[in-house]
């Protein structure tokens, strides 16, 4: 056969009507065809290389099997891109496609960027950004079944879910890590109060003493930056005194970039990593965390799980918002989803940053 296969194709070769062959191909075969027929169906398409129009498929079930995509920067930043992937892989397992557009920072183009997918008819919405932040959703992006990855709807009574990592408990584990080798005197170099991020993971540093029945001392927790400049200042101010004794004995690090300050800091002042201090980074950055002298031990940021949870939801809320509207009956508020909050666990990855409190300590 020289031209590409038809349905009437397969329904000649398999004995069946037309009308079968589209049931069963397009997954609505079971209590509407015989088992027999249907195993017949398989294997005429199979042997006619056979598959189902995907834009007329569309058409038929008013679905452009698309879901759109608004980044803040993750397309242009080399940070968060895994959301992205993770995002992707899940749709393309379920048979759609997605749209990204960047809006490089620019607040005044969020809207805009919705608007231009809306206009290519896709079927759901996602909203990315680098880095945990609140977002102003923007209106139009309820109009469709919609969900934020790595951020939060900045409403009292937020209307769109959201699927972001879990800072506490990835604060409190970085914590518990350094205390599970003997470290009591533990210092955190925060990033800022600007971004939701620090205070969280300040919040799960100050738990985890809490439930180790331990006090916390306040003056150990400095919010100083996010850059590596300010880790090394940070640090000094910690460790250059002339006591060994009054030094912490670990360093936990609001994220990948302050740790390399302060191990920097430490070379300066000839101090050994992590024999003399331990040093706990946060983000598992791609080529900084595994690469540094020493590698550093860090807590994993689930970037990929991230954009994987918030796609599964949101295909979820698709298929309901799709089966309510062919039957012709109300769905449960807008599509935009309920304002549900998923918090997806940080991972505690060990290397050679951490080691046991020094001796006489």
């Amino acid at each position: 056969m020289n031209r590409k296969a038809t349905a009437l194709d397969v329904a000649k070769l398999a004995g069946v009507s037309r009308s079968a062959v589209s049931l069963v191909l397009n997954g609505r075969g079971d209590g509407n065809v015989a088992l027999e027929s249907q195993q017949r169906i398989r294997e005429a398409a199979a042997t006619l290389n056979y598959t189902p129009n995907k834009i007329a498929l569309s058409l038929r079930n008013r679905q452009s099997r698309i879901i759109g995509i608004v980044s803040d920067q993750v397309v242009t930043s080399p940070f968060d891109g895994n959301i992205i992937a993770g995002a992707d892989a899940v749709a393309r397992e379920h048979g759609f496609v997605t749209v990204v557009m960047d809006t490089e920072l620019d607040g005044s183009r969020d809207e805009g960027a919705v608007e231009t997918l809306l206009d290519r008819q896709v079927d759901g919405l996602m909203y990315v950004t680098v880095g945990l932040r609140p977002l102003h959703v923007p209106a139009n992006m309820e109009r469709v079944p919609s969900i934020l990855a790595n951020c939060f709807d900045d409403r009292p009574e937020a209307g769109v879910g959201a699927v972001i990592p879990d800072e506490v408990r990835g604060g409190r584990e970085a914590a518990e890590h350094v205390m599970s080798l003997g470290h009591r005197d533990i210092a955190f170099l925060a990033g800022d109060s600007l971004t939701p991020a620090a205070p969280r993971r300040i919040e799960g540093y100050r738990d985890a003493f809490l439930r180790a029945g331990l006090p916390v001392n306040e003056a150990r927790v400095l919010q100083v930056g996010w850059d590596i400049d300010a880790g090394f200042h940070g640090a000094m101010k910690l460790l250059d005194v002339a006591e060994a004794a009054r030094r912490p004995t670990a360093i936990l690090c609001a994220n990948d970039r302050l740790a390399i300050g302060v191990v920097l800091a430490c070379y300066r002042l000839g101090l050994s990593v992590p024999q003399d201090i331990s040093v706990m980074g946060y983000d598992d950055e791609f080529r900084v965390a595994k690469s540094m002298v020493p590698a550093l031990s860090t807590m994993a940021l689930p970037l990929r799980e991230m954009g994987a949870a918030a796609m599964t939801a949101l295909l979820g809320d698709v298929t309901h918002h799709r089966t309510h509207v062919a039957e012709g009956s109300e769905t449960d508020g807008a599509p935009g989803g309920s304002g549900t909050e998923t918090m997806v666990p940080c991972r505690l990855v060990v290397r050679e940053s951490t080691g046991p409190v020094p001796e006489g300590r």
